[in-house]
């Protein structure tokens, strides 16, 4: 620690602090717009200028360091004034400079009410008129996608936006073109800028040069009721703030959480709510003469209590889809066991994991322990578009900690160095015993093994699982080997009701059948009633002649194939607890209600259970949550990782199943990152992002 005197206050801070860090660490205010904590630094905005006792001129307190400071003659901790006269003076100077090109576009500028140099200029600029009379300049816009929208006038050349794509998204594509007054912000070739997380650069953006293109002149930030939640477009569970006026969601930002999305989210997660307002379903339907014709509450409640009451519990079934909250998955759960059916499943895409312990289908190293780890095997997973804010910590671990990764899967353009080991799951066991891979495993303090959805769908997809489980054996990742609980075995989730409904339970019972018997029981007539909650992504094509019933969103697949439609309430609609993929229990808030006359999930199933004289015993949140945590336990320790160090050689043992991995080739299971739910395919930005990055790519691929 070294000691400092700020403004007069005496303050012991880190050495390696910046002037910045230590001034604000001492309770002192210092503006900055090209400076931020989570980005290298630049020192090009000079606006956080303080004054170092002995130093002849202002000094740039984000780009000097504490230790660089000398003493006093006589010994004494380095002094730093932050609001002196000649500080002052320092900053009308710059902000004069800032202004001089920035046009007076406050009352039209989309970022007006969140501006940092509307703010600056109020607290640390000056009241008189500039004091230049050249022209300003002016600077063509560039075109950056479909998400970013650019007044490049406004630029004042901070760089965050270059440095952000450089170290946190890994796409070099923006960058500074002149110099001095001829600098340019711009693309490259001024194409589309392709990264998943390239909306991010609108929040870094202090001045409103980028702004987000579908938001652009819909509201105004005074006019929205903000809601803290969590994300649901995949299974990492990031921090968001929902912005809503009335009935409608205006935008998603994303909240400060260290633990897992730092301050980034996804593009997806940030621009795919325009899906809530399209395709909806707003009222019951009830097939009839072959069509679906709209219907009351009680007349499509009766068709499926004659259904159910004509069928045996052996050819009824259950599927929970991905984006379900755990309140109705446990709705849903106790109805069906209360009528003997013991066909349930929540892994639509035949995933092989639950029915062993917990620590078999969790990201047990935690998301934020992704920052700790030196070497990584990526097993059947693409975390660029699995999960994108995953897919920063490994390039964030990669930069820092020069972390080794190597890849078992197909080629994918991850922004960091990787070692291919092939495309064939056979190779898993060599793996195990010898190799580079293994001797770089073995040899690591804090080995981790990723394994994906695309790995575990597969028919061997359980003899995957197992090999994995005995690579982080052998390898030291789990167990007493494992050096200060160190769990590295992560099975990485895309589903974000995935893990909540594992917890539960909702797997097929004693006898049940999985996905992949029910498509098959569906098909030969064997099944005969399909309840879908919010599950879209199976072909339903599958189901045969059976009497579906599908409580969701949006008219997507399993509303086509229903023949009773329940309309249901969206994670922003409800207030729900979701799971995200390394074990942590999290609460969705409600910004808005749903519309027309849709209704919470779990109150539908409540609703159904007494027409179907089965009546569940709890009449609110509050009671089914109780439930919930009788359960699984889990539910009642929220926003808490589930650690499991797994020091007992028998539980990994347990993971997975003994049998023959074929030896064919890993298919990924995400084929467009932008169309991957009822929510994004309805989302008309998230069509325009799939037309713009990835049909091109696969038109590419295919000649």
């Amino acid at each position: 620690m070294a000691k400092i005197n700020v403004d007069g206050k005496e303050v012991d801070v880190p050495a390696d602090f910046t002037l910045l860090q230590a001034c604000e660490a001492a309770g002192a205010e210092i503006p900055r717009f090209c400076y931020h904590e989570r980005l290298s630094i630049a020192g090009n905005c000079r606006m956080c200028l303080v004054e170092l006792k002995g130093s002849p001129k202002p000094v740039a307190s984000c780009a000097w360091g504490v230790r660089d400071c000398r003493p006093g003659p006589n010994g004494e901790p380095p002094t730093v004034l932050t609001t002196s006269p000649m500080v002052k003076k320092a900053r009308e100077g710059v902000m004069e400079f800032l202004l001089i090109n920035h046009p007076l576009d406050c009352p039209i500028c989309d970022q007006g009410g969140e501006c940092d140099l509307q703010d600056q200029a109020m607290g640390y600029g000056h009241a008189k008129f500039h004091r230049f009379e050249e022209n300003k300049r002016a600077v063509t816009d560039k075109n950056m996608g479909p998400l970013v929208k650019t007044v490049m006038t406004r630029c004042i050349h901070c760089t965050r936006c270059v440095r952000f794509m450089a170290e946190v998204a890994g796409a070099d594509q923006i960058g500074a073109t002149g110099r001095g007054e001829d600098m340019e912000i711009t693309t490259y070739l001024e194409n589309a800028i392709s990264s998943e997380m390239s909306a991010n650069i609108v929040d870094l953006c202090p001045v409103g040069a980028l702004t987000s293109k579908p938001y652009a002149f819909n509201a105004r930030p005074w006019e929205l009721t903000k809601t803290e939640s969590v994300d649901v477009m995949d299974a990492v569970g990031s921090a968001i703030r929902v912005d809503a006026r009335g009935a409608e969601v205006m935008r998603v930002l994303p909240r400060v959480n260290d633990e897992i999305n730092e301050e980034w989210i996804s593009d997806k997660t940030r621009h795919a709510v325009d899906g809530l307002r399209r395709q909806r379903l707003d009222t019951p339907y009830v097939r009839k003469d072959g069509k679906l014709k709209p219907a009351t509450w009680s007349e499509a409640f009766a068709a499926i209590a004659a259904k159910v009451k004509a069928t045996k519990p052996e050819r009824m079934a259950a599927i929970a889809g991905d984006l379900v909250s755990a309140e109705p998955i446990k709705a849903l759960n106790d109805l069906m066991l209360s009528l003997g059916v013991a066909n349930l499943e929540c892994r639509q895409d035949g995933s092989k994991v639950g029915g062993g312990p917990r620590q078999g289908y969790l990201f047990n190293s935690t998301i934020r322990g992704i920052d700790d780890a030196d070497v990584l095997l990526l097993v059947g997973t693409n975390p660029r578009w699995e999960a994108a804010i995953v897919n920063a910590r490994i390039r964030k671990a990669w930069l820092r900690n020069d972390l080794k990764v190597f890849r078992l899967g197909p080629p994918a353009d991850l922004p960091y160095q990787v070692t291919d080991l092939g495309n064939y799951a056979a190779d898993l066991a060599g793996i195990a015993t010898k190799g580079p891979a293994f001797d770089a495993l073995k040899g690591a303090k804090r080995p981790m093994l990723i394994v994906g959805q695309g790995a575990l769908s597969r028919p061997d997809g359980a003899a995957i699982l197992a090999a994995c489980a005995e690579i982080a054996r052998n390898t030291g990742m789990i167990g007493p080997s494992g050096e200060g609980g160190w769990n590295g075995f992560n099975v990485l989730h895309t589903a974000a009701a995935r893990v909540g409904a594992l917890d539960l339970g909702f797997l097929p019972q004693k006898g049940g059948r999985d996905m992949d018997g029910i498509l098959e029981g569906t098909s030969k007539g064997e099944i005969d009633f399909v309840y879908l909650l919010g599950a879209d992504e199976f072909d339903t094509a599958k189901l045969g002649k059976a009497f579906v019933v599908y409580q969701g969103t949006h008219g997507d697949a399993g509303a086509h194939r229903a023949d009773v439609i329940l309309p249901g309430a969206a994670y922003t609609e409800q207030n729900g607890t979701y799971v995200n993929t390394e074990g942590r229990v999290q609460l969705a808030k409600r910004a808005t209600f749903p519309p027309g006359g849709a209704r919470e999930d779990w109150a539908i199933l409540r609703a159904l259970s007494g027409v179907l004289g089965k009546k569940l015993p709890y009449d609110d949140m509050g009671a089914l949550r109780a439930a919930m945590i009788k359960a699984a336990p889990t539910f009642g320790t929220p926003d808490r990782p589930a650690v499991h160090p797994g020091a007992d050689a028998a539980i990994w043992t347990s993971i997975g199943a003994k049998g023959t991995i074929a030896k064919s080739a890993f298919e990924y299971p995400i084929r467009d990152f932008y169309l991957t739910n009822p929510i994004a395919r309805a989302s008309a930005t998230m069509a325009e992002c799939s037309h713009e990055f990835v049909k091109p790519r696969v038109a590419a691929a295919a000649e």
